[in-house]
Order: structure tokens, then sequence, then C-alpha cells
């Protein structure tokens, strides 16, 4: 069995002290002038317990030194709080060890922004000092409220789950993502046309804006959603927003252009000239990942927006001469987890199809109309019962009693204000108002859910309305699940890379790519494939039991990579 130390860097140096299987101190504390060779010089330890992987790792990997497991005290932390319903308090090492003690409990120390182009602005927070000590009774304190979970062995996988994805976001911010700056520049001039001196709106943003004026007979600003509302209203036409959802289907000649114009803008300003100058350094775009950045536990970037990067700015993801890309997406992720974690026969046999599910849940429920079918599944896990969506949701409830019925039982504990977990222990942040114990999480009041600028459904969330909570964990246990899915399969994956000079390079919700020389493309497919597979299997418990993991898709690029991600 592979030994687990626990370490404090200590400036330079580190303390070091071996863990017995009850994870208190096996050994004396040894002392050691330089962290990174006393990792190093253990490769018997199978899995490192220390503060934040966000502090040690990216001293190690500019040593050169990979670890092969860790336990994040601070990212357990957070999760443990979550699963006791205390979610929101500090979860700082330091703050733990003071609730230990009945002590003031100190707030964490604020997230620093992002730096453009930085490899190392999140990985460097500014250090809390903890004594190993203390570490160590935070760490023993931890293990006895995992089991006192409830369910302990689920929460020990996500915990370890949690603590993967932390290392894979470290190593992923120090390899970077492959990107061509010159291709970049090639996409946005063939997209915008040209830039005008002093900063202004490129030609094509320009050109656009004066169709839009010439349609309402006046100067509108159409990056002003206010001016855009008011000259809709002035021409007989009332709209609440500039979305395009509402804007479609007005009959106004000015929506075409304004649409055009919108969906230009937002790649002008979020990823254009600026963008690339700001966050491509020596061919890489290195995002600041932030695992578990929201309560459902999808990841998030501090700064650069690598998670919402339009398809057609992807064509700059270009492998390096030599290599290629692998590029693996879980098809319908949400859908078919919602067969596994709810156990519905009948939908788990549509989900076990590796084509298209809409269309073979069209076949089983819709008379073959698969946008109807599409709806109503989406419907069920965001909670939309506008429209036809109520009629959809009956006939779905009809053929899939069990499935409507998991995600319903999520949206009433919701709108009671009780917690909600997913398979493995995530836990979702009870509404404000519903206890005294409780603390706010859920995000604020927003509108009805509707699509989104990738076709699928945008929830909106109130803190105090009942129903909209009930929307909020009617979705959590999707979701979380299939975030916990993906963990499980991302660091499956890590482990099959190990020793290739393969690097993981991009994860996003339900997709990841691979960076690889040529001659290992074919290993790292396997290996995704396997990654699939276990995923699916440690999997089936992370959903319930039902092993209907995700149909992964798998794509090798032989250099560029156009609309990686699609």
């Amino acid at each position: 069995m592979s030994e687990r130390w626990a370490v404090a860097a200590e400036g330079d140096g580190a303390l070091l002290v071996p863990l017995g299987p009850d994870g208190l101190p096996a050994g004396p504390v040894v002392a050691e002038p330089g962290l990174a060779e006393a990792v190093r010089s253990r490769p018997q330890v199978g899995r490192w317990v220390w503060r934040s992987t966000a502090e040690i790792y990216p001293r190690l990997l500019a040593a050169g030194v990979r670890v092969e497991r860790c336990y994040d005290i601070e990212d357990a932390e957070q999760l443990l709080l979550g699963h006791e319903g205390r979610l929101g308090e500090p979860r700082s090492a330091a703050a733990a060890f003071a609730r230990l003690h009945h002590a003031p409990v100190p707030p964490d120390p604020p997230q620093r922004a992002a730096e453009p182009g930085s490899q190392s602005s999140l990985f460097e927070p500014q250090p809390v000092a903890v004594p190993l000590a203390a570490l160590l009774e935070v760490y023993a304190d931890q293990q006895r409220r995992h089991d006192a979970a409830e369910h302990p062995a689920r929460m020990r996988l996500l915990t370890a789950a949690e603590s993967a994805g932390m290392l894979v976001a470290a190593e992923m911010n120090r390899s970077g993502l492959p990107w061509r700056a010159d291709v970049h520049r090639e996409v946005l001039h063939e997209l915008l046309g040209e830039r005008y001196a002093g900063g202004g709106e490129p030609r094509r943003l320009a050109e656009l804006a004066d169709e839009v004026s010439a349609a309402f007979g006046r100067r509108v600003r159409p990056d002003l959603p206010a001016d855009v509302v008011k000259a809709f209203a002035q021409a007989g036409i009332r709209v609440k927003s500039t979305r395009r959802w509402e804007l479609e289907g007005l009959g106004h000649p000015a929506v075409e252009p304004l649409i055009r114009y919108k969906k230009l803008y937002r790649i002008w300003t979020a990823h254009g000239w600026s963008w690339l100058q700001d966050w491509v350094r020596d061919g890489r775009f290195r995002p600041e990942y932030l695992p578990g950045g929201t309560v459902s536990g999808r990841w998030t970037t501090n700064g650069g927006g690598a998670l919402q990067i339009p398809k057609v700015i992807r064509r700059a993801v270009v492998a390096d001469d030599g290599w290629k890309l692998v590029v693996a997406d879980a098809d319908q992720m949400e859908p078919r987890v919602l067969a596994a974690i709810s156990r519905d026969p009948g939908l788990m046999e549509v989900a076990g199809h590796e084509g298209d599910l809409y269309s073979v849940l069209s076949d089983r429920a819709f008379s073959g109309d698969r946008d109807h079918a599409k709806i109503a599944l989406l419907g069920a896990i965001y909670g939309q019962t506008s429209g036809d969506g109520l009629k959809n949701l009956a006939a779905l409830r009809r053929r899939f009693p069990q499935a409507v019925a998991y995600v319903d039982d999520a949206a009433r504990a919701g709108e009671e204000g009780r917690l909600v977990r997913t398979w493995l222990g995530r836990t979702s942040p009870r509404a404000a108002g519903a206890g005294e114990d409780e603390e706010a999480g859920i995000p604020q009041e927003g509108e009805e859910p509707g699509p989104s600028a990738d076709g699928e459904f945008t929830p909106g969330y109130a803190s105090t309305n009942a129903r909209a909570r009930g929307r909020f964990t009617r979705n959590f246990v999707v979701q979380g699940s299939a975030a916990d899915w993906a963990l499980l399969m991302l660091a499956a994956l890590r482990q099959a890379l190990a020793g290739l000079r393969a690097e993981l390079v991009f994860f996003q919700h339900d997709e990841v790519i691979v960076h690889c020389p040529a001659e290992e493309a074919d290993h790292v497919t396997k290996g995704v494939r396997a990654a699939r597979g276990v995923g699916g299997g440690v999997g089936g418990l992370c959903v319930g039991g039902g092993r209907v993991p995700p149909a992964l898709g798998v794509r090798v690029g032989p250099g560029r990579v156009a609309g990686v991600g699609a």
C-alpha cells in the first residue's frame, strides 16, 4: 500500500510527517531545506496531504516534480461545509482550525484578480500561515466529518476527485492550450474587417451599426440595450430585452443586422485583438482554472473567458508541429446522467444508445418529433413550464415517470429549504430564508429559463422565491452529478497519461483536450476511452448505480482542430 505523508511549506523548505491508516502521524516530523527535493526523494508516497494545491503544486511543477495524488485540506473543507449545510463559511485551513478551538474565525483572503497572460496569479495566493501541527488537527477532524457524512465512502470519493481536479488545473495552467496568434488575427479580420485608428469599432461592426440605424430611421447605438429597446418602442414594438431569442420573429428589418452585430460585438470585446494581446504568450493560452468554481461543481476561470470562447475563434487552437490534439466530448451529458441517477429503466434504455439521444427519445415518446423531445427533457431538468413545456413534460412523465419524479422531488426539497445532494454528496446551498443556520448562495433573481446562445436552456433563479429555488435544485442534482462524473473521468485520464509526454490542456464541463506527440495519439485515444469506462464504472457509483455514462466522442486532429469543442 502506498504511503501517505503530510507536508507544510516553510519558506523554501518543508516540514513533513508520515501518516498512518487512521490519518494520524506515524513517525517524527522531518524538516527539509527544499520543498521540491523533499517530495522528489519520496517516490513511495502515493498521496500527499497539504493545505492547498494552489499554493504548493505549482512550485513542484516548476521544479519538474509531478505527484500522483493529493488531499487538498482547504478544498475538502469547502465540500464538508457544504455537506453540513454551512456553505459560505470561511474554508481556509486557518478558519477550520479556529472553529475547532472555538476561536474567532478569520475570513478567507480575497481572491486575487487574474493578470492577463499570467501563469501564476491564481496559483500563488497570499499564503495563510498554518503550522503543520494545526494542519494535522484539521485533517484529523475532517476524517471524522467524512465518517459522519450521510454516505462516507461516497463523500471520500468526491473529496479525492476534487483534489485530483486541483492537480489537473495546476498542470493545465502550466502547460497552456496551444494557440496560434496568427490564425486568431486572420479570423478576426475575416469576421470584423479592418481596425480603425483610435480603438473604435472595426469596419464590419460600424457597417452593421449603420444598417440598424437605417432600419429604425434614426441613429441607434446597437451596443446599448436601452437604446435598442427604446427604438423598438418608438416603432410600436414592445420588448423586454435584446436577447436573440426574444428578437427573433419580430419581423422588423433591424432584427437581422442587430443579431449579427451583437454576435460580432461579443467576439470583438471578449476575444478580439485586446484579448489576444493580453492572454496569449509564447504560443499558449493559459486561463486560470477554478475547479468547483460553482456550487454545482462546474469549473470556472479567473480571467480569460476560456469556457465561453466562440466556436469560430477556436480555429486558433492548433497543435505544435509533430503533435496532435485529441478531443473528447460527452454527448448530451446531463440527460444521460439524469437517466442514471433516477434509474428510470425506460430512460436508461434510451440513454444507452451511442447516437443522438433526442432522436431516440422522440421515437419512444414524441412521435418522431425531436424538437419536442429535447424541449421536454431539458425542460424537466431546468424547470421550464411555459409555452408547450407543460404539455411536453406531461408526455415525458407518462413515459419516464421515475426520471421526472427524481427532479420533481429535488425541486420540492429546494422549495421547502431542504438540502439537496448529488449521489456523491456535493450539496446545494440553502436559499435565504429557509432556516436560521443556512447560507445564501442561490444566484440572484433572474428570468424564466430560456434558450441561451448555444441553443440550450438558461435557468433563472431567485434566492427568495420558492419556485425559483426549486428550479435551482432540480437542475443541481443533474448538473452536479454530471460534474462529479466528469471529475472522475478526468482523474482517470490523468492517471492514464502518466509517463507520457501528452498533456491535458483544456477541460470544460463535458469536453477535454489532450495535446500529445503524434506517436502517442493512439495511446491517448485508448486512455480516453478507458477513462470513460472508469467514469462509467466508478461513475456508476457517482451517478447512482445506473451505469449509463455519457457517450464519449473522440476526435484526433492532425494539427489544427477546427471548431474544437463544437
